[in-house]
């Protein structure tokens, strides 16, 4: 195997980690949302939430 096909593997392996961990963090604090003991932890948790997941318009 080149090591550019190495290196682009590689890549692409630590990318979709990332991405599945992006994806668990994300997970976690939806349920930490609706699940939390207090309004206030609900509310700092969807606070969060909505800066994670905020697309940028242009």
């Amino acid at each position: 195997m080149s090591e550019i096909a190495q290196l682009l593997h590689c890549a692409a392996a630590l990318s979709g980690c990332a991405g599945l961990l992006y994806a668990g963090v994300l997970f976690v604090v939806a349920l930490v949302s609706v699940l939390a003991p207090t309004p206030e932890r609900r509310k700092d948790a969807r606070t969060t939430l909505t800066i994670l997941v905020r697309r940028h318009q242009r």
